[in-house]
């Protein structure tokens, strides 16, 4: 089976191109850097001819709300209407649980766009809702960062793994199409203030981590159902102590 996934030379796409492809697919890493671009359709048609499934793992590259929902718009309609033409069977898209509820942060009304776009399009469909990527938490500390301190609210997350994303992406590819929306969490549910101030002892980091329920979560306040699923996700298998003995540092 021929598949193209879209952000293929990225975090997940890297690592759910390796996994098909040992399992025999004909697999297309699809990213601006190999010639294709979803925003200004350069390279798409030719990607997508005889392809079967396409993975759609592309991020915006900016945070900035009108970028992000101009990318995640542009590159949506882009990649439907050339997956009609191109007569392809099922789209898989990776998103974000709580995306819905976040709707004061920019980046997440941009998640909303692409997922509202792929429910109208036509083609038969998987959303595949993740929660944080543990690779994510230096870039989380970072975003609450004021001088020696950083502010992070202590609503729950049960950050996944990378490896246990890409799992579960490989396997969506070769699932049936849901026509709907499965979720996806990491083994462990932590508060987040926690978790990061774990995470910044254990790299050496002395930035103090202050609890602030008041701390903004890339524009939106989060309570704390915000980031977590109670809809039966799919666990991953990787804690966070195993994911940092052996991914953190790489």
């Amino acid at each position: 089976m021929k598949i193209v996934i879209i952000g293929g030379t990225g975090l997940i796409g890297s690592k759910t191109v390796e996994r098909l492809r040992s399992k025999g697919h004909e697999v297309i890493a699809a990213s601006p850097n190999t010639g294709v671009n979803t925003i200004t359709g350069a390279g798409v048609a030719e990607a997508l001819a005889g392809a079967e499934v396409v993975l759609d793992l592309a991020n915006s590259p900016s945070f900035e709300d009108k970028a992000v929902l101009d990318f995640f718009e542009t590159s949506g309609r882009n990649l439907l209407a050339a997956e009609k033409l191109a007569g392809v069977k099922h789209h898989i898209a990776l998103s974000v649980v709580g995306t819905e509820r976040l709707q004061e942060s920019g980046y997440f009304r941009g998640k909303l766009a692409q997922e509202t776009l792929i429910k109208a399009g036509g083609l038969p469909y998987t959303i595949v809702h993740s929660t944080q990527f543990m690779e994510f938490l230096g870039g989380i500390a970072q975003s609450g960062s004021v001088g020696d301190k950083v502010h992070l609210s202590p609503a729950y997350v049960q950050p996944i793994a990378s490896d246990d994303v890409a799992d579960a992406m490989a396997a969506a590819a070769l699932a049936i199409p849901v026509n709907g929306t499965i979720e996806i969490a990491g083994p462990e549910r932590w508060r987040l203030s926690d978790l990061v101030a774990r995470y910044l002892k254990a790299i050496g980091d002395s930035r103090l981590v202050e609890a602030d329920p008041e701390a903004r979560y890339f524009g939106a306040r989060l309570d704390d159902g915000s980031l977590v699923s109670d809809n039966n996700p799919q666990l991953g298998k990787i804690t966070f102590e195993q994911w940092f003995a052996t991914s953190a540092r790489k």
